[in-house]
């Protein structure tokens, strides 16, 4: 870890976390881009990423590129917004993919952008469109998709796309899991015409009812993982038993940034 921020043109600045670009920005930075996005038609894509995101970047070069190509890269869990504020960012704060999702949708309601929800299971983003449009009446749903756990061929991929760019969407919600929705979006920002594509993962799952949250003082104190991992201890526990101290001894290894001057 460097500590150096980074910055690109026309985004917010950046603290490198293991060589991962995590967005020095509030909850509202993010809406802001958002809203600059869709009114100048500017494509990107968001990676909403935790301590889970910034691991499998370890381990695969070519993810942690689509994660600092990436528009915008939020700090989803509470280890990134402490090591961005210790880089000399002060005012990060934690921008949680479920909580985005929510304050995209009732910020759309004056903006009357459209949503798109691609992911989860067979009924999982007809359900989240359901909750979410009676959740904020007036929001504009304009599409949902279930894609099928195998790897779509070329005629299924061509046909969403398709489905995507008729229904003239603002945004597409990816809820797909890390790493398989950073590489789907970067797959296909070239393809769809939505200015705003964001990988979103459980948020699909929690907003249409199928899961619970943490409790909000687990997730201030950087314990979601462990609500998480008792509450799905087969398919989360290798999860977080191995990224989790892998993450902690790499950042003590390389030694902990200081602000910058």
């Amino acid at each position: 870890m460097s500590g150096a921020a980074t910055v690109t043109r026309g985004q917010p600045p950046r603290a490198d976390v293991l060589g991962v670009g995590v967005s020095a920005i509030t909850v509202e930075d993010g809406l802001q881009t958002i809203d600059r996005w869709i009114s100048e038609k500017d494509p990107n894509y968001v990676c909403v990423t935790g301590v889970h995101g910034v691991m499998e970047s370890q381990r695969d070069p070519q993810l942690r590129q689509i994660h600092n190509e990436a528009g915008l890269v939020t700090p989803d869990g509470m280890p990134l917004v402490w090591l961005s504020r210790r880089m000399g960012f002060p005012a990060t704060e934690r921008v949680y993919g479920p909580d985005l999702m929510l304050e995209v949708c009732q910020r759309s309601i004056d903006r009357g952008y459209r949503h798109f929800f691609f992911g989860g299971g067979k009924t999982v983003p007809a359900q989240l469109a359901y909750r979410l449009s009676r959740k904020f009446p007036g929001l504009k749903v304009v599409g949902t998709h279930s894609p099928p756990f195998r790897p779509a061929t070329e005629q299924e991929d061509a046909e969403i796309v398709d489905h995507i760019n008729e229904s003239e969407a603002d945004i597409v919600w990816v809820g797909l899991s890390t790493p398989k929705q950073e590489r789907w979006m970067a797959a296909h920002r070239p393809l769809l015409n939505a200015p705003v594509l964001v990988g979103v993962g459980a948020a699909f799952d929690f907003h249409a009812g199928l899961k619970r949250q943490a409790p909000p003082w687990m997730q201030k104190n950087g314990l979601e993982w462990l609500f998480r991992m008792a509450s799905e201890p087969t398919r989360l526990g290798p999860r977080y038993l191995t990224n989790n101290p892998a993450f902690v001894w790499q950042v003590l290894r390389q030694g902990f940034p200081r602000a910058a001057a």
